[in-house]
């Protein structure tokens, strides 16, 4: 991030939507709209010309949909920003594929203007969460019946690090994960960037994802 202010861009094909979100973010004070896009086609250009550490992406366009342009901006950038798909429903299939798609989270486009903002920042942090309880819903409603994967049982995780997950999956920070198990702050983030490593996850969101998938936890645990 740019000091502290964190970049985000906004890909919405409303413009009235689009405004709507500039408006509120540049009211937060410490994040700042560098570009703006109509559909996920000019997605690739809007974040090579403008660098947002964010992206602020509508799931629904009538293009290339968030869920497309999450895959081909993570499959073909070399340091993409962190996506937070904006959605009418947060139970829907498109929420979860724009999630394993690589999304790093969601908000809601009826979210009250502080949980926006708060969601961009915990994005743009990666640090946590970003709602654990929905996630952990979407999931479970998919898992279900689907043959479950040897992901986790090839990323060979130490026990610790094997808890550190089991944490991540309840949505806690690296602050409270170190509280909970008494590590230090330095040695929870070796721990989580080694989970992620093994898992081959972007981020906490794609690590929990695979957690739920392959059984490691279940939503009701």
């Amino acid at each position: 991030m740019s000091g502290s202010l964190i970049r985000v861009a906004v890909v919405d094909d409303d413009e009235l939507i689009r405004v709507g979100l500039r408006v509120i973010l540049e009211g937060a004070g410490d994040l700042t709209v560098v570009g703006e896009a109509a559909d996920g086609a000019e997605v690739p250009p809007l974040v090579a010309r403008t660098r947002p550490d964010v992206l602020l992406m509508d799931v629904r366009m009538p293009g290339i949909d968030g869920i497309q342009a999450t895959r081909h901006l993570l499959a073909t950038s070399a340091d993409p920003p962190r996506v937070l798909v904006v959605t009418t429903f947060e139970h829907d299939d498109y929420v979860y594929e724009a999630l394993r798609a690589g999304a790093s989270g969601f908000v809601l486009k009826r979210a009250r203007p502080a949980e926006l903002v708060e969601a961009v920042r915990v994005v743009a942090t990666g640090e946590s969460l970003l709602f654990p309880a929905a996630i952990r819903r979407l999931a479970g409603a998919r898992a279900d019946g689907r043959p479950r994967g040897d992901r986790l049982a090839s990323a060979h995780l130490t026990d610790r690090e094997a808890e550190v997950l089991r944490r991540m999956t309840t949505g806690a920070s690296n602050a409270e994960i170190a509280q909970a198990l008494h590590l230090g702050l330095e040695t929870v983030k070796t721990h989580v960037a080694n989970v992620l490593a093994k898992l081959g996850a972007r981020d906490r969101t794609a690590a929990v994802i695979a957690a739920y998938e392959s059984g490691f936890v279940t939503p009701g645990a």
